[in-house]
């Protein structure tokens, strides 16, 4: 049976180092969200990505995301896919250690529902991942 990780909003995955990927079809979302031009989105609030194939969300001076405020993210409702995956889709070996999310064992019907909801994929498209 699979297990779903049930987000505790603990919000640990937006304090560990690295990047928050941002294509180019979340940028208006965010933008508006937040009551600013696309233009005055990407200047004020990213960077180029170390690959440099893209954007990435600037961060604070302590390595946690710039939108992480009181312990919660302040773009919840527009948040970037990368940060839609977590934890259910990622595999990160450390995030056990450092995650509040509850594993639930479930039948492989509900698991796929609730990945899908959770990420906002389909349920095709993520049983056709690796």
């Amino acid at each position: 049976m699979p297990i779903f990780y049930e987000c505790q909003r603990c919000a640990a995955c937006c304090r560990w180092p690295g990047q928050v990927r941002i294509e180019d079809s979340e940028i208006d979302p965010i933008a508006d969200y937040l009551g600013l031009t696309s233009a005055n989105f990407v200047e004020g609030h990213t960077r180029l990505r170390s690959d440099r194939k893209g954007l990435a969300l600037n961060e604070k001076p302590n390595g946690e995301c710039a939108f992480l405020e009181s312990g919660k993210c302040s773009i919840q409702a527009v948040k970037p896919q990368q940060c839609r995956d977590f934890p259910n889709l990622w595999r990160n070996p450390g995030k056990d250690a450092l995650c509040e999310a509850t594993p639930v064992q479930m039948e492989a019907e509900e698991y796929w529902d609730r990945v899908s909801t959770a990420t906002g994929r389909s349920v095709e498209s993520l049983k056709k991942r690796p």
